[in-house]
């Protein structure tokens, strides 16, 4: 039997992955099938808490009493008092019936009666709590198909510590990055000098160690230093694969794309520090919170060939890595008048140019090397600022030189 359960945190509080992990022990009895899943879903969607995730297990020896105790669980810590908390666990025999659900939950808004319908139709039970929205989370996690997949070690803090601050010594994971990078990845934001394994809400995790080799994430763990850890848990998960993104342009809001296009605007600033593009006539946005990843979309330019890649909402892209592929290396600019050294001016349109000193004229613009700032290939938004699905360029570069 797969169980997924989804939906138990607010932004006051609690995590969906802490309610699966406290009941693990007495699972075990049941013979758990597999690791733990933690399996993010559409990162846009409007009404999620953080980070839009999931979690399911399998279990081989199934009867009445697992399903009281996952049940008590989220009774028991589900933050129900929220208003936006909307608990859903579901109970499942053949996770297949479940892919396209999945594979639809990481791109698109599902509603609540569509996965109802689901679930009964395959004769499989559900428990939704008040507006019940976490039956879709929880039904689609038992459908995750992780053709590519990374593991994330989540260190959970004693319950009467939650809420206060958190102690995780800051060099001892600087450390364990430089022991550990790029098998690990995420640790630490290196450009501004911060870790970024440690969650700034009062939920009961104190931190997360993500990676592609369990060896080297519990290499990570043991050097870390913090404070004292209630338990720990090795979730395998979806997160860091990119399966939010479909390849084209965007075609509905709320999904992610990745496309291949023409820089059609020169990028500009607005108060606030978010710059602006346009690529194949679609705003593109660099927010504040990504840092210096905007120095590199302030130096693109009109006609230069890039592949942008972001969540898609009200007619924005808002982007999470850029591929340069070809820089323009020229630019049309006002005819140079040798005897003065200076650019003519337009006469207006089709009638050429004039030296506004000397008066000489010339019918055309000439074409002038660019000295460029930035040069081809990938840049991604720092670790701060990156979304749990994000493929982060320690993955990509793994790939390619293989």
């Amino acid at each position: 039997m797969w169980i997924g359960i989804d939906d138990t945190d607010s932004r006051k509080g609690m995590c969906t992955t802490f309610i699966l992990a406290e009941v693990l022990e007495e699972l075990e009895k049941f013979k758990i099938a597999s690791f733990p899943r933690l399996i993010r879903l559409n990162p846009n969607i409007p009404f999620k808490t953080r980070g839009n995730g999931a979690v399911a297990i399998e279990v081989l020896n199934w009867d009445e009493e697992c399903k009281e105790i996952i049940l008590n669980a989220v009774e028991e810590y589900a933050e129900m008092d929220d208003e936006n908390t909307h608990p859903g666990v579901v109970f499942a025999k053949n996770s297949e019936n479940y892919r396209e659900l999945y594979h639809r939950a990481l791109h698109e808004v599902l509603s609540v009666d569509e996965v109802r319908e689901l679930i009964s139709s395959n004769k499989d039970e559900y428990y939704g709590f008040k507006k019940m929205r976490g039956i879709i989370g929880a039904a689609s996690a038992i459908g995750a198909n992780l053709s590519d997949y990374t593991y994330e070690l989540l260190a959970y803090r004693f319950p009467e510590k939650w809420g206060t601050k958190r102690f995780v010594d800051e060099e001892s994971v600087f450390k364990a990055d430089e022991m550990t990078f790029p098998k690990t990845w995420d640790n630490v934001d290196k450009e501004n000098r911060e870790i970024v394994i440690a969650p700034n809400s009062p939920d009961p995790v104190l931190f997360g160690i993500r990676g592609d080799d369990p060896a080297y994430i519990f290499l990570a763990y043991q050097t870390i230093k913090s404070e004292e850890i209630y338990k720990e848990v090795l979730f395998i998960t979806n997160q860091g694969t990119d399966a939010h993104i479909e390849r084209g342009m965007p075609q509905r809001e709320f999904g992610s794309y990745a496309f291949i296009g023409e820089v059609t605007c020169e990028p500009y600033e607005i108060p606030g520090g978010h710059v602006f593009m346009e690529v194949n006539g679609i705003k593109c946005a660099a927010f504040e919170p990504t840092k210096q990843f905007r120095n590199v979309v302030r130096k693109l330019k009109k006609g230069d060939l890039v592949e942008v890649y972001g969540g898609f909402k009200k007619n924005t892209l808002n982007l999470e890595k850029i591929r340069i592929l070809k820089l323009k290396e020229f630019e049309e600019v006002n005819p140079l008048c040798e005897y003065c050294n200076k650019r003519m001016e337009s006469m207006g349109r089709n009638k050429g140019f004039r030296c506004k000193k000397c008066g000489r004229r010339k019918m055309k613009r000439e074409s002038v090397r660019i000295e460029r700032e930035v040069s081809p290939g990938f840049y991604e938004v720092p670790p701060s600022a990156r979304r749990h699905l994000a493929k982060p360029l320690a993955r990509i570069l793994q790939e390619r030189s293989l």
